[in-house]
């Protein structure tokens, strides 16, 4: 059995598959791409992030590396 499941990145609650996140509901520095996700978007687990001076990096034990030059805002 699949799950759809995905999870706020920023808050680590479960939403909808084809659910948009309002801008109004992040905060500015989310908004920005200053502060990074703290929970895996497809599992829910809390990251291990670490803040570098050039962006961050946010590691999930299962899903792996997530890190700001990915994600284009370096």
């Amino acid at each position: 059995m699949t799950s759809e499941t995905h999870y706020d990145p920023y808050t680590g609650r479960p939403v909808d598959a084809g659910a948009e996140v309002s801008a109004g509901s992040l905060s500015v520095a989310v908004r920005l791409g200053l502060e990074p996700p703290r929970f895996c978007a497809e599992c829910g687990r809390r990251l291990v992030v670490q803040i570098v001076p050039d962006g961050w990096t946010s590691l999930c034990s299962r899903h792996g590396l997530v890190d700001s030059a990915a994600t284009g805002r370096r």
